[in-house]
Parts: C-alpha cells; sequence; structure tokens
C-alpha cells in the first residue's frame, strides 16, 4: 500500500490488523538491520598492523536499535545548523513513535511536514499505534458524537474538521458533505489578507529594483480557488535583455524577504521562476517574468466557473486529495492546478448527462465520476485533452503529425485553449501514479455510499469523504494562527475607521468589571 495514496478504513482498523502491522515492522526491522551490516562489512584484505597505546579506542558497534533509527549525515546536520525560525505559526504535533520502524516513519513524515503542512504521508502509523488517547491519531470511527456518547469530554482531532453534523446516506450524503469541505476550506477574509500583505512585500522589493516594472497576480489567488496553504503565483512584466532572476533572488535575500534556504532560481525551467518561502507566514511564492498566458488563464478559469457552478466544488476537493498526496507539483511530476482545472472542464463538457452542469447538481456522484473517468476508463497512451470550441478528446497520433521531428505527444497531454500549440501536461511525468490514486478513490468512494455501506461500523456518524480526504492538525493550527494574527488587525482597524466594534457577554461583563475597578 502506497502511504501517499491509501491508508486503512475504519472497517479494516482491528486487533488483527495491528498485529500484522507489527509483524511486518519487525521483518521490515531484520531486513533493514541485515543489509546495513553486511553494506559496511569490510573487504578482505591484509591484516591491520597493531594499534598504538596512544591512540583512543576505537567507537563500539552500534546496536540494531541506533542502525534502525540513526539518520543520514547530511540530514542531520542541515538539521542542526538550520536557524530555529523566530516567527510564524506553533508547529502542530508530529506523529507518535512506537518503535525503529514507526520512528523511521514518522522522520519521513515530519520531513515531509516542513515541506507540505497538509501531507497525510504516515497516517497508516498513526492510525494503528494505539487506542484513543495511547499515542496515536484517531481514526475515522473517533467522532465528536461517539466520543460524547462515550462520556469523553473533549473530542480528539478527526481530520475532518468540516464535519458538524451527520449527513444523509449514499451520495446525497457525499453532495452534503462536500457542500460543507468547501465552505470549510474557502478561503476566509484574514488568509486574503494575510497573501496580500506578502503580496506587498515582495512588490516593494521589485519597485526598488524597478520601478516601472508592473507585478501582477494569477493563478489560484487569482481565481479564488486555492486552499490555506497553496502558494501564489506573481509575474512581473518589465523590458530586459535577460531575465533577472539572480538579481531579484539576491534582492529578496538581502531584505529578508524569505527565509534564506527556501529561495531557489529555476533557470532551466520550461518558464523559469523564483521559488520562495515567505519568512514570517511561511507561504510560498512563485515568481516569473513577462508570462503572458498566466494572467489570461485566470480568467479564462473566472469563465468557466460562471458557465459550470459546479467546478469550484469539484476542483477544490480535487486539489486536496493531489496536495496531501504530494501529487500538485508540476516540478516533481504531478498534475499542477491549471491541468487539474482543464481536467475537470472537459470531464463537464463531454458528461453524457446534460443536467450535470447544472447548480443543483449531485456534486457526489460527479466526483465519483470523475474518478472513475481519470483513474480506470481514460486512455492515456492514445488520447488527449481539449477544451476549444466545446471540448472534445483527440488521438495523439493525429497531433504527433503536426509535431517536430523526434517529438512526441506527452503521457497527459491537455491541449493550452490559449495556445493550442502548447501542451499543459508535458511536465506531469508522474500521471500514472495520479491515475492510481484516481483509481483509489474511485474504489473507496463507491463503496461507501454503496447500500452495503450501511451495515459498516459506526456509519452515521463516520465522514465518506474523510475516507479519501484529511484536513491535518497542522493545516488546522496554521488557519487558527492566520485568524488570530489578522483577525485581531481586522478588528483593529474596523476601530480605527469609526466602526462600533462587536463583543461576546464575555468581554463586555470584564470591560465592566474593569470600570468598576477603575471608579473604585
Amino acid at each position: 500500500m502506497d502511504p501517499r495514496i491509501a491508508w486503512f478504513q475504519p472497517e479494516q482498523l482491528g486487533p488483527s490488523n495491528r498485529l500484522w502491522m507489527q509483524i511486518w515492522e519487525t521483518t521490515q526491522g531484520v531486513r533493514n538491520l541485515y543489509f546495513q551490516q553486511h553494506s559496511r562489512a569490510p573487504p578482505p584484505g591484509p591484516a591491520r598492523p597493531p594499534r598504538p597505546a596512544c591512540t583512543a579506542p576505537p567507537a563500539p558497534t552500534p546496536s540494531p536499535t541506533s542502525c534502525r533509527l540513526r539518520a543520514p549525515t547530511t540530514s542531520t546536520t542541515a538539521a542542526t545548523t538550520r536557524p530555529r525560525r523566530p516567527r510564524g505559526p506553533p508547529p502542530g504535533p508530529g506523529p507518535h513513535g512506537g518503535g525503529p520502524p514507526a520512528a523511521a516513519a514518522a522522520a519521513a513524515s515530519n520531513k515531509r511536514k516542513r515541506d507540505n503542512k497538509a501531507s497525510t504521508f504516515g497516517l497508516n502509523y498513526s492510525l494503528l499505534l494505539g487506542p484513543p488517547g495511547q499515542g496515536r491519531a484517531p481514526a475515522l470511527g473517533d467522532e465528536p458524537a461517539a466520543r460524547a456518547q462515550a462520556g469523553l469530554a473533549e473530542p480528539l482531532y478527526t481530520g475532518t474538521p468540516w464535519k458538524k453534523r451527520n449527513y444523509s446516506q449514499g451520495v446525497v450524503g457525499l453532495h452534503e458533505e462536500i457542500i460543507d469541505f468547501y465552505k470549510y476550506m474557502s478561503p476566509r477574509p484574514e488568509e486574503e489578507r494575510m497573501r496580500m500583505e506578502v503580496v506587498n512585500r515582495i512588490e516593494n522589493v521589485i519597485k526598488e529594483l524597478w520601478p516601472n516594472a508592473d507585478v501582477q497576480i494569477f493563478g489560484s489567488f487569482k481565481t479564488g480557488l486555492y486552499l490555506p496553504t497553496s502558494d501564489i503565483d506573481l509575474v512581473v512584466f518589465g523590458k530586459w535583455e535577460t531575465l533577472p532572476l539572480w538579481t531579484l533572488e539576491e534582492a529578496l535575500r538581502k531584505h529578508n524577504v524569505a527565509d534564506e534556504n527556501s529561495v531557489k532560481v529555476l533557470d532551466k525551467a520550461t518558464v523559469p521562476i523564483i521559488k520562495l518561502t515567505d519568512s514570517f507566514t511561511e507561504v510560498k511564492v512563485d515568481i516569473s517574468f513577462n508570462v503572458q498566458n498566466g494572467v489570461k488563464a485566470a480568467q479564462l478559469i473566472k469563465d468557466f466557473i460562471k458557465k459550470y457552478p459546479v467546478l469550484p466544488y469539484l476542483v477544490l476537493v480535487l486539489k486536496q486529495f493531489l496536495l496531501q498526496r504530494d501529487l500538485n507539483e508540476v516540478f516533481t511530476g504531478g498534475i499542477g492546478s491549471y491541468s487539474l482545472f482543464l481536467m475537470a472542464v472537459s470531464f463537464l463538457q463531454l458528461h453524457p448527462r446534460e443536467d450535470a452542469c447544472m447548480p443543483n447538481a449531485n456534486y457526489g456522484v460527479l466526483l465519483i465520476e470523475f474518478f472513475e473517468l481519470y483513474g480506470r476508463h481514460f486512455n492515456y497512451l492514445k488520447t488527449g485533452i481539449r477544451i476549444k470550441d466545446g471540448g472534445s478528446y483527440v488521438a495523439k497520433d493525429e497531433v504527433q503529425k503536426s509535431m517536430l521531428d523526434g517529438y512526441r505527444p506527452s503521457m497527459l497531454y491537455i491541449e493550452d485553449p490559449l495556445q493550442p500549440g502548447n501542451d499543459v501536461g508535458r511536465s506531469s511525468y508522474g500521471a500514472m501514479q495520479v491515475k492510481q490514486a484516481f483509481d483509489y478513490a474511485y474504489v473507496v468512494l463507491s463503496h461507501a455510499v454503496s447500500p452495503i455501506a450501511k451495515y459498516y461500523p459506526n456509519n452515521e456518524t463516520e465522514s465518506i469523504l474523510g475516507r479519501i480526504i484529511r484536513v491535518t492538525q497542522e493545516v488546522a493550527t496554521y488557519r487558527d494562527w492566520i485568524s488570530k494574527q489578522w483577525g485581531m488587525q481586522s478588528r483593529t482597524e474596523s476601530s480605527c475607521n469609526g466602526k462600533q466594534p462587536r463583543f461576546s457577554p464575555a468581554s463586555s461583563r470584564l470591560i465592566l468589571s474593569y470600570l468598576l475597578w477603575c471608579m473604585y
């Protein structure tokens, strides 16, 4: 089971599952120890000369436990010498240890958490490390309602914070849950305010270098279809003989706008960009130069959203699905936001039912059908996607005839509606892994909404969408931190603008008590 794609479902959890997982961990540990010992065995050769008495004794042979827990020297050094971040949200809780293999999984999971707060890598270990409250993350069955019935006051974090009620059975319940997920994950005003501050800081640095440069926002932040940890896409328009990637990179470091270790210049990419992470908010930013298509694509997305009102609900779920599995970055072979959006548009354009595009369509049915199409039926080897002229599929053999000799369409061929000669999915070399993830989601959701699902334990209180999507506690903590920082700023600005602030009854009593104390 690929830990990036799948995890144990609630009906699969139990004593036997935990036992077999422990057996597997033990065999993996013995196997790793065997290879480590044999890889360090010295080659046969002449005997060593006797060691002088003044030399230090040799280091003790590491124990099996230390062998398995030992991390690579380079990563250990980097983790030790990296300066601690003075600002930013508090770190969320990481996976709990449960033995050497579990510790290794926790180390890998923690590394992914640093790069991607939404990553659910290593969730299986968290599900199997013990019963609730004894060193593991809650399983899907640990719902707040179930714990309240058991007399437990404080509910565990379930990874499904959007679920505040019980839903209907089957696809109707999945439809209701997708709506709640969309409401929960949609950008909050304070999140937009925070991101604009990041944009302004970077724009000030750019304007200091080139006063006549024009900085524009595009991508998900422009269209509003961004997740709490999504990056910001900026494009700088100006006149340069060569793209000033390294000049801007040096200026960003000089002004401490970004973490020193996070600034990367990808000058060999198809579209050269600067990638950075804001030093205060930990928001990731991509900066490109003189790329017109990004701004045009944002307007195209807005036009399609007006035409297909169901798109935002589908796209936000799909983006979270790929993000938590680290399948959303193009430069690592994943499917980017623009490609994913065009896949969803093509799915709706060519849907056999005309009512699928209506605002009152069942989002649960559409989500399962999307996973079925791109996880099972779509022929990636022979077929490409075309959006223009109402949408169609195109044979790759026909596309190849118009290409230069030696070139052929990519595995995920998506014709750019803004530039027909451009293959949007050409860099998504991991498309088959995404296909595998879509197929997994189709199987899981199909079983979860089938009539037999009503016989699953705790079926009424469990989340159907939570079987394929989780919001990690790191993301929830990050959003709370944003709300405190920029929500408080908003309240201060409102009071300064002459608007009457709203107080809760508790805060009103505190103010009244303070005034009475001052009088006496």
